[in-house]
């Protein structure tokens, strides 16, 4: 039995369901509670009930940033779907001629996708490594069709420090969840808002996204060059995203109206880009990126691209499904928030990184964690929810920078998706491969990003 699937296996027996996690850390997050905090002296109630009141507390406060996780994923996904990415993939498919090829473009194109929204990047590569295995299967090309599986997963590497990155965008958004805390600090962001020049757009940033472009695609034609072909797994049937459309009757005909699209497509377009110009107008830089124009922007392109809103929708159902472990889940992450946050228990955990780290090895302690943590809470959503409180507050105990802090949540949030194969399965439903088809090479992917990451925060 190979290494990856003793490693399928043994992670099959030991991990259950995403929701299941989340809801053994909802009560593993409560017992910490119990243990490390005291009782409010000013309640009458008892420990376990006032923790159980700070579970509901927080239960609700982040609805709005639930919503904007599911509009992301579905929105990326129903772009992914329309025919002008099609033609992009058609491109894409002239340069694959071998393995190593094809490792080289799927890997390199999946990962900028992804810079711009990680449900397209995800759905786009997905399609791509499909097409490639279906082009090799007709032109009996030999070729290592897990490697280009593994290749369409790769963007999930990269998504965070790119323009869709939850933990950045949340942070940067005025009166977020935790500003309160961050303007208490003193951290030099008054207003609690860490803008995204200062995160994504940073020169660490930078730096750390040219390395992954250039070191991860190199890795993936190497490997290429010396893997042998999976002929027995290569798709066979054509995999098609086009929607099959029904004569329309009476007032339907708005539905598949090109002008109806256009119009709401081209409206919504006019607003962002004037929420855009306002905002460069008034010397805001780039602060005008936020979930909300990224989401606001998305739905305008997908209107537009797909021609139609029956066309439209019916890719809206087709993504939908994706969704639905971000709406399930979400809550339950919130109410450890609230726990987390209302009884103390965020103060017991700064204390304790404040204690074993220094301003050095902080940000790398936080990557690490970080990376653990995501095998547990596959969402970075979720992940800023929960480490993000306790972030903030060591970081500015430790009088290390805030930004820097943020971004090493997100290398390694993204990170350990290379081992964490809850978000590859969209990519094993299109690609028909198996998650212990693609996880050699992912796990070699993470090590190439442990590596670039690391550099990346030793130098910057």
């Amino acid at each position: 039995m190979s290494f990856s699937t003793r490693f399928v296996t043994i992670a099959r027996q030991v991990l259950p369901s995403p929701f299941t996690i989340a809801v053994i850390l909802t009560l593993f997050t409560a017992l910490l509670s119990l243990l490390l905090t005291d009782p409010d002296p000013k309640s009458d109630s008892m420990h376990l009930l006032q923790i159980a009141q700070h579970w509901e507390k927080g239960l609700w406060e982040l609805l709005a940033f639930a919503m904007q996780m599911m509009l992301i994923l579905v929105l990326g996904h129903v772009l992914a779907l329309t025919r002008p990415a099609n033609r992009v993939i058609d491109g894409v498919l002239r340069f694959c001629n071998s393995t190593a090829s094809a490792a080289f473009f799927v890997c390199l194109f999946t990962m900028m996708v992804a810079l711009f929204n990680w449900g397209l990047g995800l759905v786009f590569g997905a399609i791509l490594a499909r097409k490639v295995g279906e082009r090799a299967s007709r032109k009996a090309i030999n070729l290592n069709y897990p490697l280009i599986g593994a290749a369409g997963y790769s963007g999930l590497m990269v998504w965070h420090g790119g323009l869709s990155g939850s933990a950045t965008l949340k942070a940067a958004e005025p009166g977020h969840e935790f500003a309160a805390m961050i303007q208490a600090g003193s951290s030099g962001f008054a207003d609690g808002v860490i803008p995204v020049s200062a995160t994504i757009f940073s020169s660490m940033n930078a730096f750390a996204t040219l390395a992954i472009l250039i070191v991860a695609p190199a890795v993936m034609y190497y490997i290429g060059k010396r893997s042998a072909g999976t002929p027995d797994l290569l798709p066979v049937n054509s995999f098609s995203n086009e929607q099959e459309e029904i004569a329309p009757f009476g007032a339907e005909k708005l539905d598949h109206s090109p002008l109806m699209a256009y119009f709401i497509g081209g409206l919504l377009l006019a607003i962002a880009g004037y929420n855009m110009t306002r905002v460069l107008q008034a010397g805001g830089g780039i602060s005008f990126i936020s979930l909300n124009w990224i989401n606001l922007t998305l739905f305008s392109l997908g209107l537009l691209f797909h021609g139609s809103i029956a066309r439209f929708t019916a890719a809206v159902s087709s993504a939908i499904g994706g969704s639905s472990g971000i709406m399930i889940q979400f809550p339950l992450y919130a109410g450890i928030m609230g726990i987390m946050k209302y009884g103390g228990l965020i103060d017991v955990f700064s204390d304790f990184f404040v204690s074993v780290s220094n301003a050095f090895t902080f940000p790398f302690f936080t990557f690490i964690s970080a990376g653990l943590v995501n095998v547990f809470v596959p969402s970075g959503g979720g992940q800023w929810v929960v480490q993000g409180p306790i972030i903030i507050e060591a970081a500015q105990k430790l009088g290390v920078s805030l930004p820097k802090c943020i971004m090493a949540l997100v290398y390694g949030d993204q990170l350990t998706n290379m081992l964490q194969p809850f978000w590859a399965l969209p990519l094993l439903g299109i690609t028909g491969l198996k998650a212990k088809d693609i996880l050699p090479y992912t796990l070699l992917l993470m090590v190439v990003g442990i590596l670039v990451f690391s550099l990346t925060l030793l130098l910057f």
